[in-house]
Order: structure tokens, then sequence, then C-alpha cells
């Protein structure tokens, strides 16, 4: 059986995906900010660093995948704090952690959004993320709104990834995202109570060509794949399970 890290594993998908891989018989540790078996603020270095520490020393043998679940949603507030999570703390954590991946020849699953092609790759705040450069992406994404806050550090990391995954695969790791579209999560439902926010994501729903929403157990189901054997091959890739809404509004774009 396995060894995974998750981060973000107390709620949503995070947690789905861990009560799967369990079920399966996987070593499964969890990092979270309120409930787990590392506790840690993901918004800031220090624990981000405790996080990382935290599982080099229950996997000192190496890890088969981790996946960066945790992550804030557009009507987090400060707006900053999405830049932090979202994107500063997943890409951290995975290189804290490359050396125990390439040990198993393991896999990093990041957690992007069917959201994260309605930004533009040009766009200050993405510029910010991808140079590494923390304090001028936090001050960047204060001045504009939750959707470009949250989209863009779901672009900013599908980026991070692909122009990754050459170094990362010729040290034995892969590198993949999953972008889902709108999922029923404790997250989710703070943005369907938003007065702003809420009514556009449930006229986006009712748009989906599939239909409706997306349930956690039908994300984490595609994750536990790309994360087994049978997905061994896929590497570089971004597997969207959202009902069919980026083709709809992307369709000659793949």
């Amino acid at each position: 059986m396995g060894k995974y890290a998750l981060t973000g594993g107390a709620t949503g998908i995070g947690a789905e995906l861990k009560r799967q891989l369990l079920q399966e018989g996987h070593e499964v540790i969890s990092v979270d900010i309120k409930e787990g078996d590392i506790i840690a603020d993901l918004s800031v270095t220090a624990g981000r660093e405790l996080a990382v520490q935290g599982i080099r020393q229950w996997a000192p043998d190496g890890l088969d995948g981790f996946i960066p679940c945790a992550g804030l949603p557009p009507v987090a507030k400060p707006l900053s704090l999405i830049a932090q999570v979202n994107y500063f703390a997943a890409v951290e954590t995975v290189a804290g952690l490359r050396d125990l991946l390439a040990k198993r020849c393991g896999t990093a699953l990041l957690v992007a959004s069917n959201s994260a092609p309605m930004i533009g790759n040009d766009h200050p705040f993405l510029q910010a993320c991808l140079a590494g450069d923390e304090l001028s992406a936090c001050a960047d994404v204060e001045g504009r709104d939750g959707h470009t806050a949250y989209a863009g550090s779901k672009r900013a990391l599908v980026l991070w990834m692909r122009r990754n995954v050459v170094d990362y695969a010729s040290a034995g790791v892969r590198l993949n995202a999953v972008a889902p579209g709108i999922t029923m999560t404790p997250l989710t439902e703070q943005v369907m109570a938003d007065a702003e926010l809420g009514e556009a994501m449930s006229q986006f729903a009712d748009m989906v060509p599939w239909g409706g929403t997306a349930q956690p157990a039908q994300i984490a189901s595609v994750m536990r794949f790309m994360l087994g054997e049978e997905a061994g091959y896929v590497c570089g890739s971004v597997f969207f399970v959202d009902g069919g809404s980026d083709a709809m509004l992307r369709s000659d774009d793949f």
C-alpha cells in the first residue's frame, strides 16, 4: 500500500480523498489549520515549514503522493490570503517534499479550478506569483476582486506545474493537476451565500452541460486514479472534472 500526504484534509474534497485512500488501505497524513495530524497555518512561511517538517518526520522513507488540497474561496478576506494559501503554500510544500516524492517515483497532484483559464497569462498578479514574489502578489491582489484572486491563483498554479514538469520528471516525480468545476463543499457554500457571487455561481451551475454541481466524491475519485499506477504515464496534465463547462466556454482551446 502507498503512503500519501495532503493538506486541507479536514473538509471538502481533501477529506473525501483522504477517506477514499484510507479505505483502499493506504497510509495518509493530513495537514489542516484546525483538524489534522499536523496543525499548520499555511498562509505563513512558518506554517508551511511546519507542515513540510511534520510530513518529513512521518515519511522519511518517501511519499507515493502529495496533494496540496488546502484552499480558500473567492469570498475570503483579505484577498491576499487567497494568494498565500492557494498558490504560495501549494508550490512551497510541493518543493519542500520533492525529494521524498522522488524516493518512490511519486506524484504531486495540484488542485486547480475550471475558472483558471479565465485569467490571462500576462496578468500582473500571475506574474508576481510565478516570480515567487509573495509580497508583490499580495499587494496587487488586494486591489482586485475575489474572482480574480481565486481564478488567478489557480491559473498561476497550473502554469507553475506545467513549467516545472520537465525538471520534476527528471527527478522521478510526476506533476499533474485536477481542475474541478463547482463542487458542493463548505467553501462553495460560503460562496453561494455571498450576495454578489452567490447568484452568479448559481446561474453558472445552471449552464453546465452535464447539469448542476459535483459532489466531493466525484472529484476525489478522479484524483485517486491520477495518483495510482493506472495513471503512471500521465504527466503534466490538467484533468477537468467540471461537467463539460470548460469545453462549453473554450470549445476550440485545449
